[in-house]
């Protein structure tokens, strides 16, 4: 009879503590995401990147309490194509996403160039696997705000993954109503008061999210239309910069990056204000995380679709020391601020130099949920989470195909980067460019003649990855005419 009552309570003992029987302790919840990804934001724009104009200490915050990158990388120079790789942790090249979505087909270009751009898909196939739907599959509740910009209806956000949708449609910046400014004209966003500003309500969106969602996993991803044209600030940020810009004593303003003007010195008031108001919003979302206690449960990234405007269209940034802006193929185009805050991982006010691209999200973020890769899907990016523990790893090479003409200036054109060295092609003419980015960040030594070798190892590479990608190639107009 005693066995008997020994057999009870070891039996009761193990159901309340399955410790005591050898058993593992229950998993601890996936991790909350807040993902922050800004349009057309530029490598140096951010105060802890080295603007000393621009005023951002909340995104230097989270930097001082995270992991800065120095090498991370957009998949291409404008935005569609970067967007729908975070999503699928694909190159454009699968997706088909090889320019901005509006961007004019090969049968309806009329500007004098030397080559017809490639065919691209106006849409993020519904067949795609997002990192949302992934997520959600596992037990995610899933939010998205801002931009979208990869293709109309019935490609919206609410298709392909996120359970809330606020703002994100087919433009790619705020072009409907008061643009930046309440009423929004905009079909998934409804109008605040009069002048509300656009950064700071999308905020307010995702803060309501995360509140309401607050037992549960969540992924809030925060897609800023912001600082996109139109250049458009509040007009207290816009004052604020033009009396600072009096203050600064600097030289030439202009330069020339081939037949474009480029600019040199970060002084413009308008772009500077849009620029605190985005971190405005950034601190307005990692203030409620922290009132609501989810810091220590929340992976928080920030990053940009490609470089800064520098050539084309005001001309609002300088990306020095870096060559070139968006459009581009030029570091200035596609290297971009990034931090990321993986709470008892990442060391506080770390640094790392490894390079990375945005295809590496999707595979990176299901590694820190414990979440495997769905089988059977084919991904491009590799994880980068040993790098957020501290440790090495060996990337391989990352690569960039750009089969149309920029409205920015830049000319049909592709790179691999593999180890510190990158390869640029040019489609016009056939040109190979060569740097040593840990000697020339600037890209101003093209040293190809000098390390034939090494050219002809990279070309092989990148000829191997176009091919194994279905990559798509521009035409010379007198070939598409035959």
């Amino acid at each position: 009879m005693r066995f008997a009552h020994l057999t009870i309570a070891l039996l009761t003992l193990a159901a309340t503590c399955p410790a005591v029987m050898g058993q593992d302790k229950a998993e601890p919840r996936h991790p909350n995401f807040v993902f922050f990804l800004v349009d057309d934001l530029g490598w140096t724009d951010i105060g802890v990147y080295g603007s000393s104009f621009y005023e951002t200490p909340n995104v230097d915050r989270l930097a001082a309490s995270g992991m800065r990158f120095t090498n991370a990388y957009a998949a291409c120079q404008v935005c569609s194509p970067t967007r729908a790789s975070i999503m699928t942790g694909r190159y454009p090249t699968r997706t088909g996403i090889t320019d901005y979505i509006g961007a004019p087909q090969p049968e309806k270009w009329k500007r004098p160039t030397k080559m017809l751009p490639a065919n691209y898909e106006m849409q993020l196939a519904l067949d795609e696997v997002t990192i949302a739907e992934v997520l959600k599959e596992n037990g995610y509740a899933t939010f998205f705000a801002g931009k979208w910009h990869l293709g109309s209806e019935p490609y919206w956000p609410e298709h392909q993954g996120f359970d809330v949708n606020q703002g994100g449609i087919d433009r790619g910046g705020p072009y409907g109503g008061k643009k930046y400014f309440s009423p929004y004209g905009n079909p998934r966003l409804e109008d605040g008061p009069d002048g509300e500003h656009l950064p700071d309500r999308l905020a307010k969106e995702t803060v309501k999210f995360i509140t309401e969602h607050k037992d549960l996993p969540f992924l809030a991803y925060l897609s800023f239309y912001s600082v996109h044209t139109p250049l458009m600030s509040r007009e207290d940020l816009k004052q604020k910069y033009l009396e600072k810009k009096q203050t600064l004593k600097h030289g030439e303003i202009w330069g020339e990056e081939g037949a474009r003007k480029v600019r040199l010195v970060q002084e413009h008031a308008v772009y500077a204000g849009m620029v605190e108001a985005m971190d405005q919003a950034v601190g307005k979302v990692l203030t409620a995380v922290d009132d609501l206690g989810l810091k220590d449960d929340t992976v928080v990234i920030f990053m940009s679709d490609n470089g800064g405007l520098s050539t084309s269209e005001g001309h609002p940034t300088s990306n020095l020391p870096l060559r070139g802006g968006k459009g581009w193929i030029y570091e200035g185009g596609i290297r971009e601020p990034m931090i990321v805050r993986w709470p008892g991982v990442t060391k506080a006010d770390s640094v790392s130099e490894q390079y990375v691209s945005s295809v590496d999200f999707f595979p990176t973020m299901l590694e820190m949920a414990k979440i495997k890769v769905p089988q059977g899907l084919t991904i491009d990016g590799k994880s980068f989470a040993p790098v957020l523990e501290g440790k090495s790893i060996d990337r391989g090479p990352i690569f960039w195909h750009y089969p149309h003409y920029g409205n920015q200036g830049g000319s049909p054109s592709a790179a691999v980067r593999d180890g510190n060295w990158k390869l640029a092609e040019f489609y016009e003419d056939g040109n190979l460019e060569l740097y040593n980015l840990s000697e020339d960040i600037g890209e101003q030594h093209n040293v190809a003649e000098d390390h034939p070798e090494i050219v002809k190892k990279l070309y092989a590479e990148l000829e191997a990855w176009r091919k194994e990608t279905g990559a798509k190639l521009p035409t010379h107009k007198e070939t598409a005419a035959k």
